[in-house]
């Protein structure tokens, strides 16, 4: 079965409008997590859009661009790293969806949502699809447009930090970016709540 014919069978179930929910950016030291929410027409399909980690850069713009000329609604949301160290990561994802979702246009007739319930947006049916972005094109879709999203952020937060590298690890956690942690301190961009070993280090 390929992502088509997964949301495929949902909209058998005579649910056309599905939303595809997906979250980036939870693992990083510094930087917010991004969450999209994507509905594609049903017709739409492409063999080129999958899980957004095994796109290369150009490929994920590439598609992000196809995908939000080609959808019938998109929605994108931040939530920053203040509110993350304040709510905890958990939390912060959960809002972040709630805001695309809350962003939307239009009204979908089911979520799927990437690993997680939708426990945060009760007035719309979800389902739970464990490793969605490999299963589901619409969410699939979603975690390339958030992708792009939190990439095109991490790179405009490297011409105001550039002592951080920003551009190239995207916040996560490399060896360059604990580093240079330690020799320049945190950042306002930076979790606290992430990096509270580095700072006694």
């Amino acid at each position: 079965m390929n992502l088509h014919e997964f949301d495929q069978q949902w909209r058998n179930c005579h649910t056309q409008h599905i939303a595809g929910v997906d979250e980036v950016g939870r693992g990083p030291l510094a930087g917010p997590v991004c969450a999209a929410a994507v509905i594609l027409p049903a017709d739409f399909s492409d063999s080129r859009i999958r899980d957004s980690k095994k796109l290369s850069a150009l490929q994920r713009r590439t598609l992000s661009d196809l995908i939000r000329h080609s959808c019938l609604a998109w929605s994108v949301a931040t939530v920053d790293c203040e509110v993350i160290d304040t709510i905890n990561i958990l939390h912060a994802t959960r809002l972040a969806m709630w805001q695309a979702l809350s962003q939307l246009p239009m009204t979908p007739e089911l979520l799927l949502v990437d690993g997680m319930d939708n426990s945060f947006f009760p007035a719309v049916r979800g389902e739970k699809v464990i490793k969605g972005d490999n299963l589901s094109l619409s969410i699939a879709a979603a975690s390339i447009v958030a992708k792009v999203h939190r990439d095109e952020l991490m790179e405009a937060l490297d011409q105001r930090y550039p002592q951080y590298g920003f551009a190239r690890h995207k916040g996560y956690g490399t060896a360059q970016h604990r580093q240079a942690i330690r020799e320049h301190g945190l950042c306002p961009q930076h979790r606290r709540s992430f990096c509270t070993r580095l700072q006694e280090a």
